[in-house]
C-alpha cells in the first residue's frame, strides 16, 4: 500500500494549484507575503544564499563561526540548539582521505589490507 501525504490526498489538487498560480503568479514576492500575512496563513520567503549568510537573526544569535577547511577558512553555522554552560563546537573540515586509515582500523580491517588498498589506489 502506497503512503499518501496530505498533499496527495487533496481531490482537486491540479485545479487548486492552477487557481493559486493564476492569482499569485502575477504578484511580486512582497505582495504574496503581505496577502498571506493578512489572511494569517503561515508562510516564509525563500532567501538567496547571500540573504541567508547576512540574515540579521543569525547575526544577532552569533550563529556563525569561522572554521578551517582544506581550501582555507570558511563560515559555518552552529547547531540551532544551545544549552547554558555548553559551548557549541565547530571543528575544522578534514581533507579528503585524512581519516580513512583510522576509520578502516576502527572497523577492524587489518593494516596489511589497508596498505594494499592504498598501494592499489582503492583508497
Amino acid at each position: 500500500r502506497r503512503y499518501l501525504s496530505n498533499y496527495d490526498r487533496v481531490q482537486h489538487r491540479k485545479e487548486m494549484d492552477a487557481a493559486i498560480e493564476r492569482v499569485f503568479g502575477r504578484l511580486s514576492s512582497r505582495d504574496v507575503l503581505e496577502r498571506l500575512d493578512r489572511a494569517q496563513i503561515a508562510n516564509a520567503r525563500i532567501n538567496s544564499v547571500q540573504e541567508f549568510l547576512e540574515h540579521p537573526q543569525l547575526a544577532a544569535r552569533q550563529a556563525w563561526r569561522e572554521i578551517d577547511s582544506p581550501v582555507g577558512p570558511i563560515p559555518a553555522l552552529l547547531p540551532p540548539v544551545r544549552m547554558e554552560g555548553v559551548d557549541s563546537r565547530a571543528g575544522s573540515i578534514p581533507a579528503l582521505g585524512q581519516h580513512t586509515h583510522a576509520i578502516l582500523e576502527e572497523l577492524n580491517f587489518d593494516r596489511e589490507s589497508i596498505a594494499r588498498w592504498k598501494t592499489d589506489g582503492i583508497i
